[in-house]
């Protein structure tokens, strides 16, 4: 892209001036909250950005200023109110994790400490009474709830530099739809793991396939889409259009992230190998190997999926009874049907043709990665 900064570098500038002011204000409040701030600094740091392409992209294909070859235009309208909102997409993420890992237990985010588990260090470290666990996850909390705040604050200065008052009202109704929606599909994914057992057989894959969708197929791909496009003041047309390609691209986004929670490389993922093992995630991956399996492998392979205690040799047990199944090429050729969707649904749309290029090349790299 010569001659323009690349959106990721933007977005981390954007984002890194939101924590210089907000560390400054936390500054003069307590010296004791740098350390909330370090953990904030540090979990904003790097990551895919995906979502903040997503939406610049979503942006791009309605306002259709930037020549193909570049991500922003000097002449192009509000770069300043994309970059901010999409930068604000990252920060609601980084809030959201913080979060997920706390409910799940994790250890590990990115191949470092999850947040809550730098603060329960820190409160060992101290010595200071009381539990060091409860306060690592109370301070987690506290840093997701924190994060999302900073997130709002980003997203009203996007829509503040939007001239046309109508998109901008058009993304923030967005923004607040993916909010609602990833927040019902985690709590759909807590409920699946606890209830599974008192549910009909017959009902799990469609279970499933409920969470696949509103925990991350339209928080990760559509929602990002619509509200860049949105705030570029998209017509009806072209916000069903961005639907249609990100729906099926979000379902396969996911899909690839259930197997990478199985098979994963540990120094890829950032995350133990078969950590959705251990804490019992009912994927879509697990539903279509439990169909598979004979009732004597069945019960072993529920009694032992969640187990947060399981060692290696489980840990590879299990991953053999899932890929033997066939659980694995069935989750292939979902992953292939829901890219084609994707892929067909933007061949005639009514969008600018490099940010329709771009997302084909963007649906390659979300559903082929390893980590």
């Amino acid at each position: 892209m010569p001659g323009s900064p690349r959106l990721v570098d933007l977005v981390q500038s954007a984002i890194d001036g939101l924590l210089d002011r907000e560390g400054a204000a936390l500054a003069e409040i307590a010296p004791e909250l740098g350390e909330l701030h370090a953990v904030a600094r540090s979990f904003l740091a790097g990551g895919k950005r995906f979502r903040a392409l997503f939406c610049y992209w979503g942006w791009q294909s309605v306002a259709g200023r930037a020549p193909a070859d570049e991500l922003l235009d000097a002449e192009a309208p509000d770069p300043a109110a994309v970059i901010d909102v999409a930068a604000a997409l990252e920060v609601f993420h980084a809030a959201a994790l913080v979060h997920d890992d706390i409910m799940d237990n994790s250890d590990l985010r990115r191949g470092r400490p999850s947040a809550h588990r730098q603060f329960e260090t820190q409160h060992r470290q101290a010595g200071w009474g009381g539990s060091a666990e409860r306060y690592g996850q109370a301070a987690g909390l506290l840093l997701g709830d924190l994060l999302m705040g900073w997130s709002d604050q980003l997203f009203d200065a996007g829509v503040r530099a939007t001239a046309d008052a109508s998109a901008a009202w058009a993304a923030r109704a967005e923004f607040e739809r993916m909010r609602t929606e990833v927040t019902v599909g985690q709590y759909l994914d807590m409920l699946e793991e606890d209830s599974w057992r008192l549910r009909d057989e017959t009902e799990l894959l469609s279970r499933a396939q409920r969470v696949v969708v509103y925990k991350s197929a339209k928080y990760s791909v559509e929602a990002p889409l619509a509200i860049g496009a949105a705030l570029a003041g998209a017509a009806l047309p072209q916000l069903a259009a961005l639907r249609a390609f990100g729906l099926p691209l979000g379902i396969a986004f996911q899909l690839r992230d259930d197997l990478l929670g199985v098979f994963g490389d540990p120094e890829l993922t950032g995350k133990p190998a078969g950590d959705d093992l251990r804490e019992g995630k009912r994927t879509v991956l697990v539903t279509l190997a439990r169909r598979r399996l004979p009732g004597s492998v069945r019960r072993l392979f529920d009694e032992l999926l969640g187990d947060p205690d399981l060692d290696a040799a489980q840990i590879a047990m299990l991953q053999t009874a899932v890929r033997e199944s066939g659980a694995v090429h069935d989750v292939e050729r979902i992953i292939e049907r829901e890219v084609g969707t994707a892929l067909a649904a933007l061949a005639d749309a009514p969008l600018t043709r490099s940010a329709r290029d771009q997302l084909a090349e963007l649906a390659s790299v979300v559903t082929a990665r390893s980590s």
